[in-house]
C-alpha cells in the first residue's frame, strides 16, 4: 500500500515539476522572447495589418571587452496609406500629414486623384510618436500600417562586409555581405507571432545540440570591432583623399585565429541608402571578390620556401647583376641597378626582384610552384563571405612553365591572387609556420537568448616554425632599418612588415602598364608573439611611385592605435 502511495505521489509530484516547467518556459517566451512583438500587435489590434512586414536576425559588432555592437537591425514603425475615394479634404490632410512626418507631396496628391485604387502608401518608416499623434487626429481616409525595416546603425562602417537587405524578385533577402551569406540563418521564415509553445522550447533545445550551429534561425555575432573598424576606414580615407586611386582596401586579422576585426574598402556606402548608389561595384567587397598582383609582398613567401627546404640561409650570398633574361625576356631590379655579391637580408631590405629570381633558381621550379600551393594561393580561404573567388598560378605550369613565369612570380608578378589569400599566407610567417582561417562571424545568438560559438579550426601547417622564425627576424630588420630609412622604428614593440609595388597588367595588350601600379603592405607585432597582422593595398595610386611612401606611415598609424587600444604589452 505504502508502494502504491509513493508511486502515485511521484507521479503527481513530476506532472506539478512539468507543468511548472511548462508553464515558465512559456512565461519566458511570452513576457522576453515575444513581449515586444505582443505589445506592438495589442497598439495595431485598430489599424489594418501589412502583409509584407518581416522579421529578420540582427548582425552584431563586439566590443573589445565582448560587449555587442548593433551592425543591423530590425527597426518598427508605421507607413501611411490612403483611401482615395474617402480623402475628404487632400490639401488639408497633407498639411497636417507632413506637419508629423515625411511625406511627398507629388506622390501624395497623385495617390489621391486614383478614387478607384482602394490603398494606395504615401509615406514610409514613420515613428511611433508620429504615428500616435495621427491616430488621434482620425483624418478620414487615412490609414496607419504596421511595419518593420532593415537599419543600419553604423551607416557606413564595415558597409561591403555587412551588405543590405533588398528585393529579389518580390522577395525581400540579404543580396550583399554576411546578410547574403547568412541568409538562411538571418530569415525568420516563422509566419505571425504565435508558435505552439512545446515546438518552440523543443526548437530551442534542438538549436543547442545541432552539429551546425548556423543551421537554426538567429542573429550572428562577428569579430568586427568597431573602434578598429572605424580607425581603418579613417585611415583609408586619407589614403584615399591624398593619393586619389581607384581602389583602397585593408584587413586586420589575428594570425593565429583568423578572426578578423576590420576589413573595409573605399570608396564605400550607406547600406541605409544603398538605392541611391549609381555604382554597384561599390556594393563588392574586393578584399574577398577582387584578384591582384600584389607584388614585392610575395618575396618573405618565397624566401620562407627557400629556407623551409633547405636550399638557402639567411648567410647565403648570391652575384646580383641589376638584369638577367629568362625566356629571352629581360628582368632587372626595380631601379635597374647591380648590387654585387650581397647576403639573403638584402632581398628583402632592398627588395631585390633578382634576388627572389636566385631563390626561385636555386629551390628548383617544382619545389617553388609546391609552396605555393602549400600556401594555398589558389585556393578560396573559406572565409564567410559571399562571392569569394581563387587565386590564379596557372602561369607556373605545375612546375613546367616558361622560365621568366618562375621568376617573375617570384616576387610578386604574374600571379593574381585575392587579398583575403595573401594575408592568409603571410599569416602564417606570423603563427609559427601555420595557414589560420579567416573568419568574420564568431557565433549565433538565438531567439531564446542562447548564444552559440563558432569555431573554423586550425589550417595546416606550411612552413616549420624555425623557418617562419628566421623570416621574422629578416622583416624586422626590414622595419627597423630600411623602410624610410628606419624613421618607423619602434623602441619598445617589434614589427615584421614588407611592401610591394606591383605593375598592373594590361588585358588588351598582354604587357603591363608603365604608369600604372599597385601597392601593398603588410605587417605583424609585437613579431616575436603576433597579436594582429595588418594588410593594406591601394591601386593605382597617384603622385606616389612606391608603397613605402604610401602605406608605410598609413600602417604604423593603424598599427599605433591597435596597439594603444588593446593595451598591448611590449616585446623588447
Amino acid at each position: 500500500m505504502r508502494r502504491t502511495l509513493a508511486i502515485r505521489a511521484r507521479i503527481i509530484g513530476a506532472f506539478f515539476i512539468i507543468t511548472a516547467v511548462f508553464l515558465i518556459g512559456r512565461l519566458y517566451f511570452l513576457q522576453v522572447v515575444h513581449g515586444e512583438d505582443y505589445r506592438r500587435q495589442a497598439v495595431s489590434q485598430y489599424v489594418e495589418p501589412d502583409p509584407d512586414t518581416e522579421s529578420r536576425g540582427s548582425i552584431f559588432f563586439t566590443m573589445k571587452d565582448g560587449q555587442s555592437a548593433s551592425a543591423a537591425v530590425m527597426q518598427t514603425g508605421w507607413r501611411i496609406a490612403i483611401r482615395p475615394a474617402d480623402i475628404v479634404e487632400a490639401k488639408s490632410a497633407y498639411e497636417t500629414l507632413s506637419a508629423l512626418t515625411d511625406v511627398d507631396d507629388a506622390r501624395f496628391f497623385t495617390s489621391v486623384a486614383k478614387v478607384d485604387d482602394p490603398y494606395e502608401e504615401v509615406a514610409f518608416r514613420v515613428s511611433d510618436d508620429a504615428a500616435a499623434q495621427i491616430r488621434k487626429l482620425k483624418i478620414p481616409g487615412v490609414i496607419l500600417v504596421s511595419d518593420q525595416w532593415r537599419f543600419y546603425p553604423a551607416h557606413e562602417l564595415a558597409a561591403q562586409t555587412i551588405g543590405f537587405v533588398g528585393y529579389q524578385g518580390d522577395r525581400k533577402v540579404g543580396v550583399y555581405g554576411l546578410e547574403k551569406r547568412w541568409q538562411d540563418t538571418l530569415a525568420d521564415t516563422s509566419r505571425g507571432v504565435y508558435v505552439n509553445p512545446f515546438a518552440e522550447i523543443f526548437t530551442s533545445v534542438a538549436a543547442l545540440v545541432a552539429p551546425d550551429p548556423a543551421s537554426h534561425e538567429g542573429s550572428i555575432i562577428t569579430s568586427i570591432e568597431p573602434n578598429v573598424q572605424r580607425e581603418l576606414e579613417a585611415t583609408l580615407d586619407v589614403v584615399m583623399k591624398t593619393y586619389t586611386p581607384k581602389l583602397v582596401g585593408g584587413i586586420v586579422m589575428d594570425p593565429m585565429t583568423g578572426e578578423i576585426a576590420a576589413i573595409a574598402g573605399r570608396p564605400a556606402f550607406d547600406p541605409n541608402t544603398y538605392n541611391t548608389v549609381s555604382d554597384p561595384s561599390l556594393f563588392t567587397n574586393a578584399l574577398v571578390e577582387g584578384r591582384y598582383e600584389m607584388g614585392s609582398i610575395m618575396k618573405p613567401l618565397t624566401m620562407a620556401a627557400a629556407i623551409d627546404i633547405g636550399a638557402v640561409t639567411p648567410d647565403t650570398t648570391y652575384n646580383d647583376k641589376g638584369c638577367i633574361t629568362r625566356s629571352n625576356k629581360k628582368i632587372c631590379n626595380y631601379d635597374l641597378k647591380a648590387r654585387g655579391v650581397v647576403p639573403m637580408q638584402e632581398i628583402l631590405s632592398q627588395s631585390l626582384n633578382l634576388g627572389a629570381t636566385f631563390l626561385v633558381d636555386t629551390m628548383g621550379h617544382d619545389t617553388f610552384t609546391r609552396y605555393m600551393e602549400a600556401y594555398q594561393l589558389d585556393q578560396k580561404t573559406g572565409i564567410d563571405l559571399p562571392d569569394e573567388v581563387s587565386g590564379d598560378l596557372s602561369t607556373l605550369g605545375n612546375g613546367s612553365g616558361p622560365e621568366v613565369n618562375y621568376a617573375t612570380a617570384s616576387f610578386g608578378q604574374g600571379l593574381a591572387v585575392s587579398p583575403i589569400e595573401m594575408t592568409r599566407a603571410l599569416a602564417a610567417l606570423a603563427s609559427g609556420g601555420v595557414l589560420p582561417n579567416p573568419h568574420v562571424v564568431t557565433g549565433i545568438k538565438y531567439e531564446s537568448g542562447i548564444t552559440r560559438s563558432i569555431h573554423p579550426g586550425e589550417g595546416a601547417r606550411v612552413i616549420s616554425t624555425t623557418t617562419a622564425e628566421t623570416v621574422t627576424d629578416m622583416l624586422i630588420q626590414v622595419y627597423d632599418d630600411s623602410l624610410l630609412d628606419g624613421v618607423l622604428k619602434m623602441e619598445h614593440y617589434s614589427v615584421a612588415a614588407k611592401t610591394g609595388t606591383a605593375q598592373i597588367p594590361d588585358p588588351a595588350t598582354g604587357t603591363y602598364y608603365t604608369d600604372r601600379y599597385l601597392h601593398s603592405f603588410f605587417g605583424y607585432f609585437p613579431a616575436y608573439e603576433p597579436r594582429y597582422i595588418i594588410f593594406l593595398f591601394v591601386l593605382e595610386p597617384h603622385g606616389v611611385e612606391y608603397a613605402s611612401a604610401s602605406l608605410a606611415r598609413p600602417f604604423h598609424r593603424i598599427m599605433q592605435y591597435v596597439v594603444n587600444y588593446y593595451g598591448i604589452p611590449p616585446d623588447r
